[in-house]
């Protein structure tokens, strides 16, 4: 399904499985460690009241859109963890997870 719906809209399967998720009434934290078309699909997602996001844990790595994803997750009124600039990563997004998960 995410696959047909990237190939559909000509989007990221990132992007398409955060559409995905939101057509199947998800519920909870969006982490992305590598996609910053996840963070802002999630972004956009929220803002029109498709999803429903209780924070995002945006620390997508790389240098084409990363750093301008975690900049406009930090300024929206969604809840977030960031990693300033170009620097992120899977093993900085399992970290922040495990983090969370230990101070519930």
């Amino acid at each position: 399904e995410v696959v047909k719906i990237a190939k559909e809209n000509q989007i990221t399967r990132a992007a398409a499985a955060m559409r995905y998720a939101a057509l199947n009434d998800f519920e909870g934290i969006v982490v992305s460690g590598n996609a910053p078309t996840a963070v802002f699909e999630a972004m956009d997602l929220y803002s029109k009241g498709e999803m429903n996001l209780k924070a995002i844990v945006g620390v997508p790595v790389g240098f084409v859109g990363a750093a301008d994803s975690k900049e406009a997750l930090h300024n929206s009124d969604i809840p977030n963890i960031i990693v300033e600039g170009p620097k992120g990563g899977t093993p900085i997004a399992v970290a922040c997870v495990n983090s969370l998960i230990q101070h519930l």
